[in-house]
């Protein structure tokens, strides 16, 4: 019997899955998650013999990855902090075993499964499994997250841009002829926990440069979920020399002459109810590090003179709300608990 209040999480070795445990570990409603690993990590009987800072946080099991021990452990939801390889693999047995799954990899992201072959050049994920998936933006789509068998949860830059475009979109009010530009920018941890040169310090310390310009795999999502169309919209990320955080400055032509007040009134009541979501007032912009370590998106703007032309900067923690903050929060609408329980 699956009891919602077990939970097993896979992958818990990255920095996306150190995060996951953090929060798990501390949520009211999970009796004791159990971590599942394999490789260099399967040997480990608790997870404090790999993240020494979680000492006295409460028992951290760990078991080898099996399929048929996460569904003999009884647990009701599987977290997987897994590659998308992984995924593929792990996510029809887990559902078809009656286990809840939220993903927080991009394997069940897409509406169309050639979306995701064309651009993670991997095999298509399992049809079945994917007609099942709900897309795991709680601000957009809470009413299909509650109740739904598998989740997959959204990427951190996506989710900074259609948090940021969707409600003028919605509204009816870009001028989407003339183009919407999404400038973000991502600290280290985006890049994952495998060592790239890339990645290392000498690489990234006192620089700052460009990367997948129009072949970043986050693209097919923005343009999915958004509201603006793909030929319509520019979307280029960079690399900080910062642990974590992600800001997206949005560049937006509206297709009449709007006042502020109006701009900030569409995107507070779009926004209204939604606790990880907040809303900064006409002309103030928010900061990483107001939102670094927490499960908050912030959206401020600017709009100039002529009331034509408007910058969006919306900012959260990559490995928060674009990540394991997010997932638990997914994890909460689908047991019918509060959406921000254990997030603030």
């Amino acid at each position: 019997m699956n009891d919602p209040s077990r939970v097993a999480v896979v992958g818990a070795t990255g920095y996306a899955g150190f995060e996951l445990a953090r929060l798990l570990l501390r949520h009211p409603k999970i009796e004791k998650p159990t971590f599942y690993l394999r490789g260099d990590g399967a040997t480990a009987h608790c997870l404090t013999e790999i993240f020494p800072q979680l000492r006295g946080w409460g028992e951290a099991p760990c078991r080898p990855l099996s399929v048929d021990a996460i569904v003999k452990s009884g647990a009701g939801t599987a977290f997987l902090a897994t590659p998308h390889e992984a995924s593929l693999e792990l996510v029809p047995e887990l559902v078809n075993a009656g286990v809840c799954v939220v993903d927080l990899s991009g394997a069940f992201r897409f509406r169309e499964a050639q979306t995701f072959s064309r651009w993670y050049k991997l095999p298509a994920p399992d049809a079945a499994a994917l007609k099942q998936a709900v897309y795991g933006l709680p601000e957009l789509y809470s009413n299909d997250i509650s109740g739904a068998k598998l989740v997959a949860n959204p990427g951190c830059y996506p989710t900074s841009v259609i948090l940021g475009l969707r409600p003028l979109a919605e509204a009816n009010w870009i001028d989407a002829g003339r183009g919407v530009v999404c400038d973000c920018k991502s600290g280290v941890s985006g890049a994952g926990k495998e060592p790239k040169r890339d990645t290392h310090f000498v690489e990234v310390n006192e620089n700052f440069r460009a990367y997948g310009v129009f072949s970043h795999r986050h693209t097919p999502e923005v343009t999915e979920h958004s509201g603006v169309s793909g030929d319509r919209l520019i979307f280029t990320t960079h690399l900080l020399p910062l642990e974590r955080g992600i800001l997206s400055t949005l560049y937006v032509w509206l297709n009449e002459v709007r006042r502020a007040d109006e701009v900030e009134a569409v995107f507070r009541r779009f926004y209204a109810g939604r606790p990880m979501v907040r809303i900064w007032p006409a002309g103030k912009l928010p900061e990483l590090q107001h939102v670094t370590r927490t499960n908050f998106c912030d959206i401020g703007f600017a709009l100039d003179e002529s009331g034509e032309r408007l910058v969006v900067v919306s900012c959260l923690d990559n490995l928060g709300k674009g990540a394991a903050g997010q997932a638990v929060q997914n994890f909460n609408l689908m047991h019918g608990h509060s959406e921000s329980l254990g997030l603030i």
